[in-house]
């Protein structure tokens, strides 16, 4: 039953993985579609895209929080 348990867990978290790959992929387009060239990271927090240090075309530094669905940045911290 544990080995049962174990695999379930681990084909969950694979899946899971797979997700948060493919969705932050999605935020990476939507970040260049919107001048930004680079980044620090980018993790998932409460439904909420949050971008560390992510640089625009102009070369300033910024936070920024980003609308899980419709990938538009709320919030645009300067570094």
């Amino acid at each position: 039953m544990r080995l049962g348990l174990s695999l379930a867990i681990l084909g969950l978290t694979t899946v899971a993985a797979y997700a948060a790959t493919a969705d932050q992929a999605k935020v990476e387009e939507a970040l260049k579609a919107q001048g930004y060239t680079h980044w620090k990271t980018i993790i998932l927090d409460n439904g909420t895209w949050e971008v560390d240090d992510a640089i625009n075309t102009a070369g300033k530094q910024f936070d920024l929080r980003i609308n899980a669905n419709s990938l538009k940045i709320t919030s645009t911290i300067p570094e």
